[in-house]
């Protein structure tokens, strides 16, 4: 099912709801007389991409708002330890979810009910259909519990990878300009303008410089430290005995602080993983900001191609500098993500521009 979730086909189409959700939030922004902060907002944005277009809900502004609070109070409180107390965290997890899990069953109704308008199949179009394929009814419960998942794969890395973009943006004023350089060549940017209807799937994966850029935000800034694994056969490695049944966690991130195709770890390159150096290719596991082998994170595609759109739509039509004195320090817990959460002003858009956002809104309602 996930596959077909994240399929070339799939993703085609909620390319053009994807640019609309990131410029309607980018021209919120630069309309913002006072600076950001970039990692609350960039969690808003994700969670309204999930929502608008990877289950597409039509779910008012206000409700929508509302629900990513509640959101939020269950995903900060959802590691909590399990002690079901008035006033523990894990009981006010528990809360979250429970409220969370209305608002998605109503969406979930009014989607089901209203069929009119659509002219792409998201997600949960495509997770109902294989369902019926397989000759299974999905229960409300099910379908429920395979939303809450999508928006949380789409959530919470995905906001810290945004957020990493940004503020190397801000840091390399050459990279972006590099990245500008690239927009133009392949006649995607002109006189500051996003070319109509330059951005397909193809065009934007031609983009090696880009491509550069996020896989080296994902190197040095990889949103989750590592992951876990169960030993399913005995093994030894530097000279210790791991035995069958136990769980081993890896490290992504010591994974690429040591990996020795990688030169000067702690500097900013992009240009590392051009066609002159490939410094990802030289063996299998030295690069994983997705996990590795069969268990490798199955939503990478689409958080790449989120990251991508951000990305030119930041180099093509924004404006922005750091609100404050200096860059703030990186905290990895729960994510990667700065103690401040970046505040950063953005500045209006090119007047071409703004007339082409004109009714994002509008047609935000009549396509999604």
């Amino acid at each position: 099912v996930f596959s077909k979730i994240f399929s070339h086909e799939a993703l085609e189409s909620y390319l053009p709801k994807i640019q609309l959700v990131i410029k309607d939030t980018l021209r919120a922004w630069s309309s913002n007389p006072e600076s950001i902060n970039v990692y609350h907002e960039t969690q808003k944005l994700t969670f309204r991409m999930a929502i608008r277009v990877l289950l597409g809900f039509r779910i008012p502004d206000e409700e929508l708002n509302r629900l990513f609070e509640v959101y939020q109070q269950f995903v900060e409180n959802v590691f909590s330890l399990p002690v079901d107390l008035p006033f523990s965290g894990y009981r006010r997890g528990i809360r979250a979810r429970e409220t969370l899990q209305k608002g998605l069953e109503k969406a979930i109704q009014e989607k089901l009910q209203n069929t009119q308008g659509k002219d792409y199949a998201d997600a949960l179009d495509i997770l109902i259909e294989s369902g019926k394929e397989h000759g299974k009814e999905l229960t409300m419960q099910e379908l429920k519990d395979g939303t809450l998942e999508l928006i949380f794969a789409a959530y919470a890395t995905t906001a810290s990878a945004s957020t990493s973009l940004i503020m190397q943006l801000l840091k390399h004023p050459r990279v972006l300009e590099k990245l500008r350089e690239e927009l133009r060549s392949k006649g995607i940017l002109h006189n500051g303008c996003i070319c109509e209807g330059s951005l397909r799937l193809d065009n934007i994966n031609s983009l090696h410089y880009l491509d550069c850029v996020i896989k080296e935000v994902l190197r040095l800034f990889t949103p989750i430290s590592g992951g876990y694994r169960t030993v399913l056969q005995t093994f030894e490695l530097d000279g210790f005995q791991i035995p069958k049944g136990w769980s081993v966690m890896y490290s992504i991130r010591d994974t690429h602080d040591t990996a020795p195709v990688f030169k000067d770890v702690d500097v900013f390159d992009p240009d590392r993983f051009g066609q002159g150096r490939s410094e990802d290719k030289d063996g299998r596991f030295h690069y994983l900001p997705f996990g590795g082998g069969v268990r490798t994170c199955l939503g990478k595609h689409l958080a790449k191609l989120f990251l991508k759109a951000l990305a030119i739509e930041l180099a093509s039509t924004s404006r922005f500098e750091l609100a404050t004195r200096t860059f703030p320090k990186i905290t990895l817990v729960p994510v990667v993500h700065p103690v401040d959460g970046l505040k950063v002003k953005f500045f209006g858009l090119d007047s071409n521009q703004n007339e082409i956002l004109t009714g994002t809104d509008v047609m935000l309602g009549a396509t999604v």
